[in-house]
């Protein structure tokens, strides 16, 4: 067990290998009670958070659906990576609890001037079930109301006898998240377990949203990185010119220069693990350099992959240094896995 932003959590429950397999082959879950979980109702719930956040909850068709997102400072820099979701009476973000601070302070400072509560729901927990034999999971549990998921997309949801269930997660495979009070979640998790799922540890979490070249908070994005540069463009909604949301300006003036750096995938051959800081090449003079976001071990592939952060280019190749020798490595898009398969391509 360590110490995870005030929560005790395990790093593994046996074998960091067999609960990463588990996830790729057959169902794991997870308690991710650590994520903060915060509710938004007043008559400007909807108005505010359409400017607390890049991408916009107008998109939001069906109730229960949900979208992943940015909340960026004026400056443009990335203050926490959330999944808002509309609800019947207002809106529902979840956040990351390495950030749960500074987010409350920013919401709680922007939404002075706005009809809106904020109610925190430290009542509730959340459990994930990922892998490819999740439905099978899914359709032993009890709960009716889970099951119900069954027809449902990814990101949409359901909600009933108290549990919100939606089509979302942080693996790469398909599988569903289930927010519900605490003495619930201990009659689910045992269901779950009992139906075939693995329980999975921050160890195998890790190197799975790797593999699915998910972010990390602190690694591949922070206050100083704007979602440009972190692979989350496609976060950034300007399509409605009437919707000035926290940080628009900062970073409609950042797109107009195009020599930003960019987030990549880099994968190796040789058996050397690439960690966060570790600096990249592109040529001999070394005149040209980006930076390691985040590294592993890739437990499916059998190679080490990492994430980066490099200038925009054309070059396929990169190198680094580990122990007076060079290493070189591919480059690509920031994903390698999507449901269990490789798709990881080396630039041409």
């Amino acid at each position: 067990m360590v110490d995870f932003h005030g929560w005790s959590m395990p790093i593994n429950y046996g074998s960091q290998i067999n609960e990463h397999n588990s996830v790729r082959e057959n169902c794991g879950i997870f308690d991710v009670s650590h994520m903060t979980i915060l509710d938004f109702k007043g008559d400007d719930a909807e108005l505010f958070v359409r400017k607390l956040i890049s991408n916009d909850i107008k998109k939001l068709t069906e109730t229960y659906a949900g979208l992943y997102s940015a909340m960026v400072n004026e400056q443009g820099g990335v203050i926490d990576d959330l999944i808002a979701y509309k609800m019947e009476t207002g809106y529902r973000l979840v956040v990351n609890c390495a950030t749960r601070g500074e987010d409350l302070k920013w919401i709680s400072k922007k939404s002075l001037d706005f009809k809106v509560e904020m109610i925190e729901r430290d009542d509730l927990s959340m459990i994930a079930v990922q892998g490819p034999k999740s439905s099978d999971v899914l359709s032993e549990c009890p709960a009716p109301i889970v099951r119900a998921l069954e027809s449902k997309k990814r990101q949409q949801g359901v909600y009933g006898n108290n549990m919100f269930a939606t089509k979302t997660g942080y693996t790469g495979e398909i599988g569903f998240e289930v927010i519900l009070p605490h003495e619930q979640a201990v009659n689910l998790w045992q269901n779950a377990v009992d139906a075939g799922a693995v329980p999975v540890g921050l160890g195998a979490r890790d190197t799975l949203r790797l593999e699915a070249g998910m972010n990390l908070y602190g690694f591949e994005m922070d206050e100083s990185i704007t979602p440009f540069e972190c692979n989350m463009s496609w976060t950034v909604d300007f399509s409605d010119a009437d919707r000035e949301f926290f940080g628009k300006k900062a970073l409609e003036n950042f797109l107009k220069d195009e020599s930003y750096n960019e987030l990549v995938g880099i994968m190796l051959d040789e058996r050397t693990i690439l960690r966060q800081g570790q600096k990249l090449w592109f040529n001999d003079n070394e005149d040209l350099n980006g930076i390691v976001t985040s590294g592993t071990y890739s437990p499916t592939l059998k190679k080490p992959i990492a994430l980066a952060r490099i200038p925009k280019m054309d070059l396929k190749s990169c190198f680094t240094e580990v122990r007076g020798k060079k290493v070189f490595a591919k480059i690509g898009p920031p994903k390698f896995i999507k449901e269990g398969k490789e798709i990881f391509k080396e630039r041409l």
